[in-house]
């Protein structure tokens, strides 16, 4: 089963900032939000990302959710596979997109993530793998962005291609930088 825009529920903005960023959204501009948590920074680019991605009238075609895997910058000690490893880092959106769809039922639920990567329509990368990529026809969702250094940050800004737009999401007050080695978060001086 293919999952198609009419499968996307209905969300509509709570509050001003809410507001702003959906008025923001449809003059066809790139995000920069900053907010506390739990204020919908991520739903709320989840859902207009995928109403414009299964939208075949729109220029993009897929979603690309871009995290630094801090606190475990060592991923590379971690046993299994790249996709394992970076997996725990995944979960937070495959709990927010079940949200975002209706679904005949709730095993529709459990396998919307993995099939939204698999017809093409979603991507997940770590901050650690972007080097060599570019995307095109994309909308990148660059998440928890107050962990990311100021090089993190470019190396993103680099693989942004044609017909893509690209939206940050952070909370400046959440930065883990500083309490592993005492950098600066890039967000913040971004």
């Amino acid at each position: 089963m293919y999952i198609q825009a009419n499968q996307l529920v209905t969300i509509n903005p709570i509050g001003e900032n809410q507001q702003k960023v959906f008025d923001a959204w449809a003059k066809e501009k790139n995000l920069f939000l900053t907010g506390s948590a739990g204020t919908g920074k991520t739903f709320v680019l989840l859902h207009l990302a995928f109403k414009a991605v299964l939208d075949k009238g729109q220029p993009y075609d897929k979603v690309v959710i871009v995290r630094s895997l801090l606190p475990s910058r060592d991923i590379g000690f971690l046993p299994g596979t790249l996709e394992e490893k970076s997996d725990l880092y995944q979960d937070p959106y495959r709990i927010l997109i079940r949200y975002l769809f209706e679904m005949p039922s709730e095993q529709g639920h459990d396998v919307l993530y993995d099939k939204l990567v698999g017809q093409g329509s979603l991507e997940f990368y770590s901050t650690s793998f972007l080097r060599g990529q570019t995307f095109d026809r994309s909308i990148i969702i660059v998440d928890e962005a107050s962990n990311l250094i100021f090089q993190e940050l470019d190396t993103i800004m680099t693989r942004v291609g044609q017909d893509s737009k690209i939206c940050f999401a952070g909370d400046m007050a959440q930065s883990d930088l500083r309490k592993h080695n005492g950098d600066r978060d890039g967000y913040h001086n971004f």
